[in-house]
C-alpha cells in the first residue's frame, strides 16, 4: 500500500488507488495534477490553500472540508465535522477529531478533523494538525497512519510514538516537518523509538 502513498511535502499525500487519486491537504505543489478527491483538515493556509487546489481541481473533483474551509473554495464541496462519515467515487471517509491539548493553534471548539479513508480496502488515517488525544485509542484496523512530527503547531515527535502505539497500524508515516516547522531528525527520531514495535516509513519528498 504504501507504494501508492506519495509524500508532497508538509501535509500533502497523493494517493492513487485503482480508480481513484485522493490528495490531502495541498499545498505548494510543484505541479498540476489530477484529483478525484481532496480531503482538506481545516482552513490554516498550509492546509487550505484554494490556489494549491486549483492546480489539481477538475469539474469532477469532491472536495471534503471543514466548514471555515468552504468560503474560500469553490465546486463541489462537502463540509464536515468531527465523527460525520461520507462515501465518494467509492472513498469511504471518516471526518475525526483533530486538536491541541497543550497549545492554543487548533482548538477543540474549532471542530477541525483528520480523517480515516478507505482506498482499495485499505484505511488511512491522516492526523491533521493534532497533538496526541485520547480519541486516537478508538481507531481501528488502522493500515496507514500519516501523523505529525514537527511539534510547536502539533505532537512532537515523542508524542507522536505514544500516538502510533495506541493507534497501532501497519504501518506509520512522518509528516508536518521540512517545509515551516521540524525536519528529518524529527521524522528520524519518531521511526528510532519505533523501531520493533511498529514499521515506520520515511518518504521522500517528492
Amino acid at each position: 500500500m504504501v507504494e501508492n502513498i506519495h509524500w508532497l511535502g508538509h501535509d500533502t499525500f497523493k494517493v492513487v488507488g485503482k480508480n481513484v487519486t485522493v490528495f490531502t491537504d495541498p499545498f505548494r505543489l510543484k505541479k498540476s495534477d489530477r484529483a478525484d478527491v481532496i480531503l482538506i483538515t481545516h482552513e490554516h493556509y498550509d492546509h487550505c490553500s484554494p490556489e494549491d487546489v486549483k492546480k489539481i481541481q477538475t469539474a469532477d473533483t469532491v472536495i471534503v472540508a471543514t466548514p471555515d474551509c468552504a468560503s474560500k473554495l469553490s465546486g463541489d464541496v462537502r463540509t464536515v465535522k468531527p465523527g460525520d462519515t461520507l462515501e465518494v467515487k467509492g472513498v469511504k471517509i471518516e471526518a475525526v477529531p483533530a486538536y491541541n491539548t497543550n497549545k492554543q493553534f487548533h482548538p477543540k471548539a474549532n471542530g477541525w478533523v483528520g480523517y480515516i479513508f478507505e482506498v482499495d480496502g485499505k484505511r488511512i488515517y491522516i492526523a491533521g494538525d493534532t497533538d496526541y488525544i485520547p480519541e486516537m485509542k478508538e481507531f481501528k484496523n488502522i493500515n496507514v497512519a500519516l501523523l505529525p512530527v514537527s511539534g510547536t503547531y502539533v505532537m512532537t515527535a515523542d508524542e507522536a510514538v505514544q500516538a502510533a502505539l495506541d493507534i497501532r497500524p501497519d504501518v506509520a508515516i512522518p509528516m508536518h516537518y521540512g517545509s515551516i516547522v521540524g525536519d528529518q531528525s524529527d521524522a528520524e527520531r519518531f521511526a528510532e523509538k519505533l523501531k520493533g514495535k511498529i514499521e515506520v516509513v520515511i518518504l521522500k519528498e517528492e
